[in-house]
């Protein structure tokens, strides 16, 4: 790749949003079922403007306890009539706003989710395509979600630079120790893995192929301005931004 695009997921109310809008090209908005609202979306979209970000929906598991990130059994049904109302929630926010929806990327444990079951997948491209089934859909390469867009949807690729991973090339879960990256060096040399040799590390030492156009940041990792920040310095050096 020639150009890196970083994208974070915001309206979490993390406080870090605009100190993380310049180091980023896409942004995945909380769509309030497991953060966020609507003062808090339109907030993060005129935040997303300033900084000439695009504009995403992140859906999630109605959990705002768990912050979306425990597996939730829910009809079908259910599931994409929530996941279209959180979608269409931000999208007006965005046309109200003047802009255009960009993307949609679930989160936490519904992107955990779709990565492997197909059921839950099929339900989010249900919801997108009940919307605007233009909008492009971000996920992991490897991932259920990824194969049955294929050929229907606009798909782009993610990985993560704040996450390890497994040698499947899903996500450690965020239970288990050193799940979450915080060191800017050590995210920089994990990064440049992927970059430069197509490859990921997994938690076990494994290097196993990746395939991306967009690296992901968390907004809610506590050290994701200084990540960014740090990750921008680096690739400018190497002429990648």
């Amino acid at each position: 790749m020639n150009t890196i695009i970083f994208n974070a997921d915001v309206g979490e109310e993390a406080g870090f949003d605009a100190e993380i809008m310049p180091f980023i090209t896409w942004c995945n908005i909380a769509c309030g079922e497991h953060a966020g609202n609507g003062e808090v979306i339109r907030k993060t979209i005129e935040l997303a403007i300033k900084n000439n970000v695009k504009i995403g929906a992140h859906p999630s598991y109605p959990d705002r306890k768990n912050l979306g990130r425990i597996k939730m059994d829910m009809p079908y049904q259910n599931l994409v009539d929530i996941v279209t109302d959180q979608i269409g929630l931000v999208k007006s926010y965005a046309e109200k706003a003047g802009v255009y929806l960009h993307h949609i990327k679930p989160h936490g444990a519904l992107y955990n989710e779709a990565f492997k079951n197909e059921e839950v997948a099929s339900a989010i491209l249900e919801s997108i395509k009940n919307i605007d089934k233009r909008l492009c859909v971000i996920t992991q390469k490897e991932s259920k979600l990824s194969y049955l867009a294929q050929g229907d949807f606009r798909v782009k690729h993610e990985v993560f630079a704040d996450r390890n991973y497994n040698e499947d090339v899903s996500l450690v879960s965020r239970s288990e120790k050193n799940a979450v990256l915080t060191d800017a060096k050590e995210i920089f040399d994990h990064v440049l893995r992927m970059v430069s040799k197509g490859k990921v590390k997994t938690k076990n030492g494994v290097e196993v192929p990746v395939g991306f156009d967009t690296i992901c940041v968390h907004g809610d990792n506590p050290k994701a301005v200084q990540i960014l920040q740090y990750l921008h310095q680096e690739f400018s050096l190497l002429n990648l931004l």
